[in-house]
């Protein structure tokens, strides 16, 4: 028998590991089919020169090549080309005017010496003078320099001859400047001729004597010349440096291509077609990523799951949950990112909380968590805006905040009105998180704006509270999964079952108060459910009310009917309780796990009274007859409560229970129990034991402890 059950175990534990698996993977297809959409490129069938039927924007960041380079190219092509400024053919051409300005100076002044006389009158035709004036224009050719003499004509040389000292002075100072202002900012061979009429509109602007103009402008045309000369390696340096510098043209994810009625120009098409959503072929590269995300995310909750197993029991029912929960929660973040836009930020107005505070209430706070972070990143996907590879962050954060709110300020969870303290809890922390986006953002917003953000937030909130009020009536029915408010609900004393146990049998009543005290303080000190120890305790003896007055605590001055009967025909009735309880529970379609309870508190322990009672007739007689038939408690909850029944019941005949007798008592049943093996077929550790057996004897040494004695008043 010892082999075959364990044989049942092996198997239930491999079939309940293919159950997770097999729940996982359906969340898992789950979770890829609301998501897919949001990272496939949607692809549009457009002809050109046509209007856009819709906004389309760009599902990828990408850069525009060709307008990379013909922006490069207008750039380089805008560049000036680079020129070189000779300095020694403006000092060359400065030192040109010097010489002749001095050549001048020197003859005026070695002729003014020698007292001879300046070249008389002009309009003279005095032999004599114009010799000396030739002489003298020979004389100033010889000292200069052949470059001069050969460009400079003997009327301008002879000009500058007969000038007077003063206006020659005058003449070669703007002369000097004027050259060298425009040869300072380079002079190229296409603007000599612009250079030469800056010198000359200079000169013509002076005071100086028409001839004096006349002469030194025939004087800037020989003076003014090229001094600027392109140099190629500055140039190519220049244009390299600007192309450098040239930002590549991107296209952004999620960027406004053409808007709706836009007319598809032959660039708008180009783009269209870059980014891909011309393309009839479908890019499944997101796909794979999406895949690899959600086999993480499977890898992670089958993990919890199995943590959760492991601690308490899984059954299908809470996987169950689990799987529509999850479904729930993302049906309504699809939904609304329908009417999602990048203006109205819906996304702050989804109740996603409502699943997390489902998932404390009915299983476990760690499996909550985690879920709330699944279905956070699930979110950021879903409200991306269909631009693959891209995630709302901002969703993303918004309902990871307002999920953990929701599971931290849920403190009791067997208190309903705990849900709407958490509402409010939920509304301060979704302002919170919307107000730091606000403050966050780069663009401004207007005081409505916050005020409709905000009102999002606390739509989400309570619409949460709502959800889970309303829907945890039909997993508390439907699936009937049994949570902390059903139990609640069930250990009310108005009751119509425990009721009935009252006024039918009122010693069992009390007594099952006192088991249900026993039990849920030794659970609790070992992790298990103490609230359902409880109230399994509450209704573990209801079979008693089919034949009350067979049992002892409910024989209140009649005599033991007992007595009278065949310890056989006595066993039978006592037997039959666990099992007429279960029915009257079935019938009255109470909880699985209540019904389980008062099927397994016995065991199949012995009912060794009437079985040595029969003994004394009949020394061959067989346990069998005598004893539960089972099946022992699967629970440790229902281990709790065999060990506890029996306690109760027998420290409860003590004339004197002192804390030796007590201590005595519980460590024999406990022992007995085990060495029965009546503990065999439930998860509790011989740790979990011990603990069990040390927090009933405390609990049983407060409730027995000893009494101040009196004095009695004496009669007189």
């Amino acid at each position: 028998m010892k082999w075959l059950h364990n044989m049942n175990l092996f198997i239930k534990r491999i079939w309940s590991g293919w159950v997770v698996i097999l729940t996982v993977l359906l969340i898992g297809i789950f979770f890829f089919l609301v998501t897919v959409p949001n990272v496939l490129t949607e692809t549009y069938d457009i002809e050109r020169f046509t209007s856009a039927e819709e906004t389309i924007r760009s599902p990828v960041t990408i850069e525009n090549k060709q307008e990379t380079e013909r922006k490069t190219r207008k750039t380089v092509q805008s560049v000036e080309d680079r020129f070189n400024i000779s300095s020694e053919i403006t000092e060359e051409r400065e030192a040109y005017i010097q010489e002749v300005f001095d050549a001048i100076a020197t003859l005026n002044k070695a002729e003014k010496e020698r007292n001879i006389p300046k070249s008389a009158d002009k309009n003279t035709n005095d032999v004599t003078g114009s010799q000396g004036s030739e002489d003298k224009l020979d004389r100033l050719k010889e000292v200069l320099s052949p470059e001069i003499t050969e460009s400079i004509n003997n009327g301008l040389l002879y000009e500058l001859l007969n000038a007077e000292p003063e206006e020659l002075e005058d003449g070669r100072k703007l002369l000097s400047r004027s050259v060298n202002d425009v040869m300072e900012n380079g002079i190229r061979a296409e603007n000599i001729q612009r250079a030469q009429t800056e010198v000359e509109e200079s000169i013509q602007f002076s005071d100086l004597s028409p001839e004096m103009k006349t002469t030194l402008t025939g004087l800037a045309e020989f003076v003014v010349t090229e001094n600027s000369f392109f140099d190629a390696e500055r140039t190519a340096e220049a244009r390299k440096e600007a192309a450098g510098n040239v930002d590549p043209v991107v296209i952004r994810a999620g960027e406004v291509i053409v808007r709706e009625g836009q007319t598809i120009t032959n660039e708008i098409y180009e783009e269209l077609d870059l980014v891909g959503i011309l393309d009839d072929e479908l890019n499944i590269f997101p796909v794979f990523g999406l895949v690899l995300l959600i086999i993480l995310m499977m890898i992670v909750l089958t993990y919890e799951l199995k943590m959760l197993a492991k601690n308490a029991e899984l059954d299908k029912k809470q996987l169950a949950a689990i799987f529509f929960i999850s479904i729930i929660v993302l049906a309504l973040m699809k939904i609304v990112s329908l009417y999602t836009t990048s203006v109205n930020q819906l996304f702050f107005a989804v109740p996603a909380a409502a699943g997390v505070l489902l998932v404390k209430q009915l299983l476990d706070e760690r499996l909550a968590i985690v879920l709330s972070i699944l279905y956070a990143i699930l979110g950021s996907i879903m409200f991306n805006g269909h631009i693959p590879g891209s995630l709302n962050v901002e969703a993303g954060i918004y309902f990871l905040f307002s999920q953990m709110a929701g599971i931290i300020f849920l403190r009791n969870v067997k208190d309903r009105l705990a849900v709407l303290k958490a509402g409010v809890g939920m509304t301060a922390i979704n302002m919170m998180v919307i107000l730091l986006f606000l403050f966050l953002s780069i663009e401004k917003y207007a005081l409505p704006d916050f005020f409709l953000l905000s009102g999002y937030g606390v739509i989400a909130a309570f619409s949460s509270v709502v959800l889970t009020l309303g829907l945890l009536p039909f997993f508390e029915t439907g699936l009937g999964i049994l949570s902390d408010y059903k139990l609640l609900s069930l250990a009310k004393p108005n009751q119509p079952l425990l009721r009935k146990i009252l006024t039918e049998a009122p010693g069992t009543y009390h007594h099952s108060v006192m088991v249900a005290n026993l039990a849920e303080t030794a659970c609790e000190s070992i992790g298990a459910n103490g609230l359902l120890a409880r109230v399994g305790a509450y209704y573990h003896d209801i079979g008693k009310t089919v034949m009350p007055h067979y049992f002892i605590e409910n024989q209140m001055s009649i005599k033991n009917p007992h007595d009278v009967l065949d310890p056989k025909q006595s066993a039978d009735i006592i037997i039959n309780h666990p099992y007429d309880g279960a029915a009257i529970l079935k019938d009255h379609k109470l909880p699985t796990e209540i019904v389980d309870i008062a099927m397994q508190h016995h065991g199949t322990t012995l009912l060794k009274y009437f079985y040595y009672k029969e003994l004394e007739k009949n020394k061959h007689e067989k346990e069998e007859a005598f004893r539960y038939p089972g099946p022992k408690p699967q629970t440790k909850e229902a281990a709790v409560i065999c060990i506890c029944d029996a306690v109760e019941a027998a420290v409860r005949s003590l004339k004197e229970p002192t804390e030796e007798k007590i201590d005595e008592i519980v460590a024999s049943i406990v022992n007995d129990r085990l060495m029965d093996e009546q503990l065999n077929e439930c998860p509790l550790t011989l740790k979990e034991l011990a603990r069990v057996h040390q927090t009933i004897r405390e609990t049983l040494q407060g409730i027995f402890h000893s009494r101040i004695q009196y004095p009695m008043k004496e009669a007189k």
